[in-house]
């Protein structure tokens, strides 16, 4: 049943806006507080991109919230990975539109929270999806893959193929000042046994979570370091971009290539061998159980708050012994994109 009574009767709206149009409210509805014309609540997802498959499952998960619960959903998204100016805009835009709520997965972590903090004192729910703000705490609520425990799966997974054999590491990193990028680097490291700056780190490069800059970030690195045989990506096209690049030069049976993301491309690429292992997560519950938390707040003015875990899963059809696993069967059963 819908959440609230006047639902039965009311079309439900999913409006898409993107900013680079700078959220247009024509497109997206107007008007009081909390709600549009006709009285539904409005929900705003704000995502870093609405190109990467991950947070077009998101959007997909909101959408189908939307419509279960009986609000309305009103979405943005940055013109890149990285577009804080963008989001900025977005969440004004959405204030102004009168949502009850915001969900958002920051592009830049410290430099969004004065555009959410003002959010929040006009009492609206701010909710942050797979990324955490710094502090933690500039959003109500956190709804996200533990991502230092993604990080320490993989890196688990690779210490134990290795089997004693001395590694060299490249990592292929997000970006400065993204929270997501720090605590799976964090991770992998933690889970392969060494700290940052260890001498088996022989490149670490930037990728912007891009297949592209991936594949140049790997021959950047193969540059530096041609005996790398140990390479974590931030992200599944990353991971098949640096896959390019091995293979150019004949290296993709002779490294071990860990990532994170459980996308379905990511995961048929683990099954063809390209990627050993990805860390999966699920977009789709942290969308749908943002949404229900806004329309929970609608109805009871109760606010969601704290961390929810929405789970991480490691898939790979080479398991190590003593690390936990599923085969690339479920991890295609449970993809997404």
């Amino acid at each position: 049943m819908p959440r609230n009574n006047h639902a039965v009767t009311n079309l439900v709206r999913v409006s898409a806006c993107t900013a680079a149009a700078t959220l247009a409210l024509t497109a997206c509805g107007s008007g009081a507080q909390g709600g549009s014309d006709d009285g539904s609540v409005k929900v705003g997802l704000i995502t870093k991109t609405d190109t990467n498959p991950f947070f077009v499952k998101m959007k997909e998960g909101a959408e189908q919230a939307a419509k279960d619960s009986g609000v309305e959903l009103v979405s943005a998204a940055g013109k890149f990975d990285g577009d804080n100016a963008g989001q900025v805009t977005a969440i004004e835009n959405m204030v102004n539109s009168g949502v009850k709520g915001i969900l958002i997965t920051p592009n830049d972590s410290k430099a969004i929270v004065p555009a959410l903090e003002k959010a929040r004192a006009k009492g609206i729910l701010v909710i942050a999806l797979d990324s955490p703000t710094e502090p933690q705490d500039a959003t109500d609520a956190l709804f996200a893959t533990d991502n230092v425990k993604a990080g320490e799966l993989i890196g688990a997974y690779a210490k134990a193929a290795m089997a004693g054999k001395k590694a060299k590491i490249a990592t292929l990193d997000l970006a400065p000042g993204v929270a997501v990028g720090e605590q799976r680097h964090e991770g992998f490291l933690k889970g392969f046994g060494v700290p940052e700056n260890d001498p088996s780190i022989v490149c670490s490069q930037d990728t912007g979570g891009d297949q592209a800059k991936g594949q140049t970030a790997m021959e950047n690195c193969l540059q530096k370091a041609p005996g790398i045989n140990v390479v974590y990506t931030i992200n599944e096209p990353a991971a098949l971009g640096a896959y390019t690049a091995l293979k150019a030069r004949g290296l993709e049976k002779k490294v071990l290539v860990v990532s994170v993301d459980g996308g379905c491309t990511g995961t048929k690429a683990v099954k063809e061998g390209k990627i050993a292992a990805t860390s999966q997560q699920y977009p789709l519950e942290m969308a749908s159980l943002g949404v229900k938390a806004v329309a929970d707040f609608a109805e009871s003015g109760k606010k969601a708050s704290g961390y929810t875990d929405t789970g991480v899963t490691l898939i790979t059809d080479r398991a190590q012994a003593g690390v936990d696993a599923k085969d690339t069967a479920f991890g295609l059963e449970n993809c997404w994109g």
